[in-house]
């Protein structure tokens, strides 16, 4: 038996008063995602506990079985991994967004307006960037996808440990400042802050920024710096743990980053690289491919989640259809009788809060010899009712194993 995951990445909400008190997955035209719920087994889940608000990578990290608690340092080695860099065991890697500040150097665009063409022209000016504290330090700044990128820091005397400079739209971009008195911590802010100002500079003269601006668009004129951390060293490759070969298409760095971190084989999609435009159907056909010669692959499409922190609920509703006409296409190419198809939502993002939240997500599996619950609909409301009841992230892949037949047996 081989399986296939869907992660639509924060399709899960909240009612919306906009919506007469539905969800965008309520009012969505899903007959695909409907049809699974129908034949499967549905529930709620917490990725990773009641009460936990996750990020995406704590949240793809429990669910598909790993303890974030023991093997998360930080966001920005996952980032750094996902974007190609090979991150040695001291380097210090940070999360990074292309920006635009204000003239008072105030939080405009978390974005800059998605940006992607012109980034990669942007890195490499910001990789030839000289600090004065940096000496004996090598910076490493890359592109992972659009507005999103990663920053390694290479040497000696340096420390994740330190705040970041992520402020909410409209307020001043912060100092980084160090998180305990160790002179490792205060040298890597004194080394980002010099970054965060010298390249603040630089972006807002460079060519790309000023064409940017005269076709009104917003400038990346800023970095924002985020997500601290060193590579983990208690990460067993998913292959080793469950006896899977696995494949994962994506075009999140981020997620990249974690599938990479577990081994699997991450298959780059053309057109499948931005979040909020990606070609949905190209990663199905991957998926569709992979599954040829790998027992689990996953799909993860990150735009849902994009528009979701920008409140944007008409495109959040498209983005959903678009996973739904997706799903329709890859099941006119599989057969049901020796794959399972999962659907989920790796945590919930209301378009009310702009961002993720503890609520638990809709999850349905269906597949050979699935014990159908009844449910009708895949959406937050009616999968409370199904067969799988509330389960936690740690608990999916037990309960997949099972079903796949590479459950081993407790006792005797």
């Amino acid at each position: 038996m081989k399986a296939l995951v869907i992660v639509g990445d924060g399709i899960a909400d909240r009612p919306i008063p906009e919506l007469n008190g539905k969800t965008p997955l309520e009012v969505a035209n899903i007959p695909n995602m409907n049809k699974l719920a129908q034949m499967g087994i549905s529930g709620l889940m917490d990725p990773v506990a009641p009460g936990i608000r996750a990020g995406s990578d704590i949240a793809h990290l429990s669910i598909f079985g790993y303890d974030p608690f023991e093997v998360y340092t930080g966001r920005g080695p996952i980032e750094a991994i996902g974007a190609g860099i090979e991150l040695r065991q001291n380097d210090v890697a940070f999360r990074c967004n292309f920006a635009t500040a204000d003239n008072n150097f105030n939080l405009l665009d978390r974005t800059a307006g998605f940006i992607r063409e012109g980034n990669e022209e942007l890195a490499q000016a910001l990789n030839k960037l000289q600090l004065e504290s940096a000496k004996g330090v090598q910076l490493i700044f890359k592109v992972s996808a659009d507005y999103r990128a990663a920053l390694v820091l290479r040497g000696r005397g340096l420390s994740p440990k330190v705040a970041d400079c992520y402020p909410r739209t409209g307020e001043p971009i912060k100092e980084i400042r160090p998180i305990n008195r160790t002179k490792t911590a205060y040298k890597t802010a004194r080394i980002l802050n010099e970054f965060l100002k010298k390249s603040h500079e630089m972006l807002k003269a460079h060519p790309i920024n000023q064409a940017r601006i005269q076709e009104g668009k917003l400038p990346a004129n800023v970095i924002l710096i985020r997500g601290g951390g060193k590579l983990s060293k208690n990460m067993e490759s998913f292959s080793k743990k469950y006896g899977l070969t696995g494949a994962c298409i994506a075009g999140c760095g981020l997620i990249k980053g974690v599938f990479k971190l577990m081994g699997f084989d991450v298959i780059e999609v053309p057109g499948a690289t931005g979040y909020i435009d990606t070609d949905v159907d190209a990663k199905g056909q991957a998926a569709v491919e992979a599954l040829k010669n790998h027992d689990f692959a996953i799909i993860h499409v990150e735009g849902s989640d994009e528009v979701s922190h920008e409140g944007m609920l008409e495109a959040k509703i498209k983005i959903i259809e678009r996973i739904d006409s997706m799903i329709g296409k890859i099941l006119d190419q599989i057969n049901l009788e020796e794959t399972y198809v999962v659907i989920l939502s790796d945590h919930t993002t209301p378009i009310s809060v702009k961002d993720h939240t503890a609520d638990p997500v809709p999850i349905t599996i269906c597949g050979p010899e699935v014990r159908k619950d009844g449910v009708q609909a895949f959406n937050e409301n009616t999968v409370v009712l199904g067969g799988l009841n509330r389960i936690r992230g740690s608990d999916f892949m037990p309960i997949l194993l099972d079903l796949m037949g590479r459950a081993k047996k407790f006792g005797a």
